[in-house]
């Protein structure tokens, strides 16, 4: 009787832990609107996330990254370029900016291929493009550094051919 009862309680306690464990694991991918809502859209790949934490070191956005991105291989699609992106942000809000502001006045000539465009009320996000001028990522860079801005154009948009 007494074995019975224990083993009873060793299959109740390991279906807990399974139960626990999945609920951990289910909360681990977040679902497209809320990566959406704290400013992941497009599809990230995972290397991507390990790259922004080499960059950035607020360890909550890169969990959210982790959390958002589709898994992938160190191979070429690790390696994702862009023939362009489009520097999105609202003049307005430029001035609580500073490191963007940087970026735009000092460093954006170094990529013909960026452009920048102001629209009313948008947060500083990148919207990256393909070779057809296609929206293909977007990414909010609210708290980017301009030296993270520039490493990321460098390795992330492809350099135009000299004319």
């Amino acid at each position: 009787m007494r074995q019975r009862k224990m083993a009873k309680m060793v299959v109740l306690s390991a279906m807990m832990i399974l139960m626990l464990i999945s609920t951990i694991s289910a909360k681990e991918q977040l679902s497209t609107r809320e990566c959406e809502d704290l400013g992941f859209t497009g599809l990230a790949l995972c290397s991507d996330c390990h790259s922004l934490s080499e960059y950035v070191k607020d360890q909550e956005l890169v969990s959210d990254c982790l959390k958002c991105c589709a898994d992938d291989s160190e191979d070429s699609m690790s390696k994702v370029t862009y023939s362009g992106a489009i520097l999105e942000v609202c003049m307005r809000k430029l001035v609580f900016y500073p490191e963007i502001v940087g970026f735009i006045e000092e460093e954006k000539e170094k990529f013909p291929s960026v452009k920048v465009q102001y629209i009313f009320n948008s947060p500083p996000k990148l919207i990256m493009l393909d070779e057809d001028g296609e929206h293909k990522e977007t990414i909010r860079i609210d708290n980017w550094k301009r030296e993270h801005l520039l490493q990321y154009m460098r390795e992330k948009v492809k350099p135009t051919a000299a004319s």
